[in-house]
């Protein structure tokens, strides 16, 4: 395996972490905090499967950018569209005053990490 494609899954493995001691937190879970680490990791895991193909990719956060780029490659990860484009809101959406997350956007957002992070660590061979 390319050993930057190592870096980004380690990375993705460090935001699934974070997001699930977040969620199981029982004073004060920080739930804006689950939702932006899901959704990073998603993304990272993205970058991982892109750079394993070779495949050049730009600095975005948008989950379905990634995605269309993969889905050449990938075409089953059609099917994730939906909750990766819900994960996709999760990278600004609730990092600024004016809304936060609750639990069932936390438990939600990590309900659909864990999908793809499953299918993307299968089809990256781990």
């Amino acid at each position: 395996m390319n050993p930057i494609t190592l870096e980004w899954i380690t990375k993705a493995e460090g935001d699934f972490m974070t997001a699930e001691r977040e969620l199981a937190v029982a004073l004060n879970p920080n739930y804006d905090a689950v939702c932006f680490h899901a959704q990073q990791c998603a993304e990272k895991y993205l970058k991982a499967r892109l750079q394993e193909a070779g495949m050049q990719f730009g600095k975005t956060h948008d989950l379905t950018v990634l995605l269309n780029l993969l889905l050449p490659i990938e075409p089953g990860w059609g099917a994730l569209l939906s909750d990766l484009q819900t994960l996709s809101t999760f990278a600004v959406a609730y990092r600024y005053p004016g809304d936060s997350a609750d639990a069932r956007d936390a438990t939600d957002s990590m309900s659909k990490c864990r999908n793809f992070r499953q299918v993307a660590r299968q089809s990256l061979g781990l």
